[in-house]
């Protein structure tokens, strides 16, 4: 975490494609990643349906870009958006970027600054195309930031429920996927790439792993608050938490796949090696 505040990024948000609703959360989750040194936000404020942002610039100190629109059916303000963003690149000390919107149109700009060895944070609705998501380090889906306290003291509880109340509660939000059969193998085929001669891999590298194959993968979108919870969940891998060597007050946690745990060695067996 100390590391990740050290972090500038530059925050860009397309207003005209994402809704005013989700600016409180997603600062929270920004902060999670680096410190936002830059906070633009670009549309054209001449109209009306942009007003719910006005308020919610000045609480969270975002410079708003205007940008009219020079002909009906164009966005002109994703131009406006990209050319700040590479000016950005090359003229701040900036770390990485936060590219907020749903539009493909900024797959080719999430692109390049990655090939400027800038990390690239995507947050967008569902909506948002498959080019984007996969083109940026990381996806969020907004959709999973916009709870309340009470939503995420719910969600807690239920991750430490028994499997079969979690997928009753869970039924009711279409907004929660379920863990099916391909999200497992993503999973532990991740736990098989990072696991040590006994199986074991620790936790912390399996989901960066994950993130690197997967950039919206987010235990959030099934549900669980935390990655932990949701690899408790599944019955094909087991879980052990381990004292810290450096620090016994930090508990480190590993997992391994069931069904790859290395057959133990008996006495016959290394008698006849050894023969």
């Amino acid at each position: 975490m100390a590391e990740n505040m050290e972090k500038k990024l530059a925050v860009l948000i397309d207003a005209d494609n994402v809704s005013a609703q989700y600016i409180k959360p997603m600062v929270a989750e920004i902060a999670r990643y680096g410190n936002p040194t830059i906070k633009r936000i670009y549309g054209d404020w001449t109209k009306p349906n942009l007003t719910t942002w006005k308020q919610l610039l000045l609480e969270f100190a975002f410079q708003p870009v205007q940008q009219f629109g020079y002909t009906t059916g164009k966005n002109a303000t994703d131009s406006a958006m990209i050319i700040d963003a590479m000016d950005l690149l090359y003229s701040q000390t900036i770390d990485g970027f936060c590219l907020v919107s749903s539009d493909s149109d900024f797959t080719r700009l999430a692109t390049r600054l990655r090939e400027s060895g800038k990390i690239v944070y995507g947050i967008g609705e569902r909506k948002t195309p498959l080019p984007f998501i996969a083109a940026c380090d990381k996806f969020i889906y907004l959709e999973i930031l916009n709870v309340g306290d009470d939503e995420e003291k719910e969600m807690d509880e239920l991750s430490e429920k028994p499997r079969e109340v979690v997928q009753e509660r869970k039924g009711d939000n279409p907004l929660i996927r379920k863990i099916n059969r391909a999200t497992v193998k993503l999973i532990k085929s991740s736990i098989t790439d990072e696991a040590d001669y006994d199986g074991w891999a620790f936790l912390g590298a399996v989901g960066n792993l994950i993130m690197k194959k997967r950039p919206d993968f987010d235990s959030r979108n099934y549900g669980f608050a935390k990655l932990s919870q949701m690899i408790r969940s599944i019955d094909s891998i087991e879980s052990q938490e381990r004292k810290s060597e450096k620090d016994v007050h930090v508990t480190l946690f590993y997992i391994r796949n069931k069904d790859e745990v290395p057959a133990k060695k008996t006495d016959a067996s290394l008698g006849s090696i050894c023969v």
